[in-house]
């Protein structure tokens, strides 16, 4: 496990720039972090080191958003999802090895997850400090 602290967004969306740097093009990363907590500029970084220069913004009503980049990200918000139906509606199962998912709110259906995934938790220490924890994922 990866431990890592920011004390701004700036440097949450590095941590994710420094992520994509290793991936390969078919990952799940599940992020889990509570409201605020940074998940969406932590997948902007994460976008923009695939070369993805469309505004990342969190997919919240529309439930998944496509980025085009070295990989195609699908990003994921299951904050409404809590169901394995729920889950089902979207999709979610049509895009696993289709490119790189990343998921907000993967707490809500963790019980549904690959094994083989790449965990970000991001606990909010204070206004602008977050501990970022990274598991399954190489060094980065």
């Amino acid at each position: 496990m990866q431990i890592f602290r920011t004390s701004d967004s700036k440097e949450t969306e590095e941590i994710g720039q420094r992520l994509a740097e290793t991936l390969k093009g078919t990952e799940v990363i599940a992020l889990f972090g509570g409201l605020g907590a940074g998940k969406t500029a932590f997948t902007r970084g994460l976008a923009c080191g695939l070369g993805i220069e469309d505004g990342v913004s969190s997919p919240t009503f529309a439930l998944v958003h496509e980025y085009r980049g070295k990989y195609t990200v699908y990003h994921f918000d299951m904050y409404r999802v809590t169901s394995w139906d729920d889950l089902y509606t979207t999709g979610f199962f049509d895009y696993i090895d289709g490119g790189v998912m990343v998921i907000e709110w993967s707490e809500n259906i963790v019980d549904f997850l690959p094994e083989k995934r790449i965990e970000i938790r991001i606990e909010q220490i204070s206004e602008n400090e977050r501990e970022i924890c990274i598991k399954g994922a190489e060094k980065i």
